[in-house]
């Protein structure tokens, strides 16, 4: 780890630094408390000067909802075109993560936050980043992000096609927009290959909470193997599928994409954007040049069985942002040998699509999240 140092009533003080985003250490550490106000917080923050908290818990809420307002007043200029906005638009959020992030917290050595009114972290701290190895400090937002992580690990999200309960964990791509779940809940299996006597197989490519598994395996699919590249969304599904009774059923595997051998159903639900994800739990929305999209059709047809299908769940934001073209998708899938067997739409249920504030508003309310039945055949 990193480490940041500042001074303290005249002591020099120092702590490992941690960023679950890869943000460089401050540079420049000054301390802050009740009496610090929120204009001069943001432009030393802007500044790049890092400020460390030290008074109450719920007065530095305040003081960062205060910074926010003030980063979003900043003008973005009109875009002349969908793929414009996208990028100004991660440009302001870019900037504004980077203001926020500069009002930091000390956790002891026990991951204990010792500021008035502050509440007990240290199992949520635990959960995101492991056993304690001595004091760290973090921003304030992420802080908040591992609390509200531990929030959704405890409560889960109810996923109807399941009539249960999913637990997702920090920096796992949570299962809330469920229009994806159904898509796969109700497409038509593809037959047995006979390969297995009638035994059916699957893999779920990047499962993260291995929801989609576990909705294979209530759909009487024998024998699914679940891969990932993190090793946090492993150990999700893993106790996931424990929850739900279905290891008998489900192997996760990994890290990697692709596991060895071949099934009758290979399904992908990759990341929609192409574009750099920003933290851990954006790795699940945003994929570099769109690779892991690519890398699944490139590999589909030496993992199917003869017979068999690749279902890729996709939506069509990245088309509507300009951000990619149908035509280089559908060439993506020639290329690597693949047919279009059928495709299923649906459209998303989730608020930001009636967020008439979001700058990015024209392009969610006419998405389209699909299921293509491919085949090597």
């Amino acid at each position: 780890m990193s480490t940041i140092h500042w001074t303290e009533t005249s002591t020099p003080r120092s702590a490992h630094w941690r960023s679950e985003s890869t943000t460089p250490p401050p540079g420049r550490v000054i301390g802050a408390d009740d009496r610090t106000k929120a204009d001069a917080a943001y432009r030393l923050a802007c500044e790049g000067t890092a400020l460390l908290w030290r008074g109450d818990f719920h007065n530095a809420r305040q003081l960062l909802q205060a910074m926010s307002r003030r980063s979003d007043r900043k003008l973005i200029r009109q875009a002349d075109s969908p793929a414009e906005s996208f990028h100004l638009h991660r440009r302001a959020r870019s900037h504004r993560a980077r203001v926020l992030s500069r009002l930091l917290v000390l956790l002891d050595d026990d991951y204990c936050l010792n500021l008035r009114r502050a509440p007990d972290v240290r199992r949520a701290c635990v959960e995101a980043y492991g056993p304690p190895t001595g004091p760290i400090a973090v921003s304030l937002t992420e802080l908040l992000g591992v609390i509200g992580a531990h929030q959704w690990r405890t409560r889960g999200v109810e996923v109807p096609a399941l009539d249960a309960r999913i637990h997702p964990h920090y920096g796992v791509f949570s299962p809330v927009r469920g229009e994806y779940v159904d898509l796969v809940a109700r497409a038509p299996l593809p037959a047995p290959t006979g390969r297995r006597g009638g035994h059916r197989t699957a893999f779920d490519l990047g499962t993260g909470t291995g929801v989609l598994a576990a909705v294979l395996a209530r759909r009487g699919i024998d024998q699914i193997v679940a891969t990932d590249i993190s090793p946090r969304a492993l150990a999700c599904a893993r106790e996931n599928i424990r929850r739900l009774h279905c290891t008998g059923r489900i192997d996760v595997v990994g890290p990697g994409l692709f596991p060895d051998g071949r099934a009758d159903l290979v399904v992908c639900n990759p990341p929609w954007i192409p574009a750099r994800p920003t933290s851990a739990v954006e790795q699940g929305v945003y994929d570099p040049d769109g690779s892991m999209l690519r890398s699944f059709l490139t590999g589909l047809t030496a993992h199917l069985e003869r017979g068999g299908e690749g279902w890729l769940i996709l939506s069509d934001l990245a088309e509507r942002l300009g951000l990619r073209t149908r035509g280089e998708l559908l060439a993506d899938m020639q290329a690597a040998g693949l047919h279009v067997v059928d495709r299923i739409d649906t459209r998303p249920r989730h608020p930001r699509a009636r967020d008439t504030a979001d700058p990015l508003h024209t392009a969610r309310a006419a998405e389209v999240t699909s299921l293509w039945r491919l085949t090597g055949d």
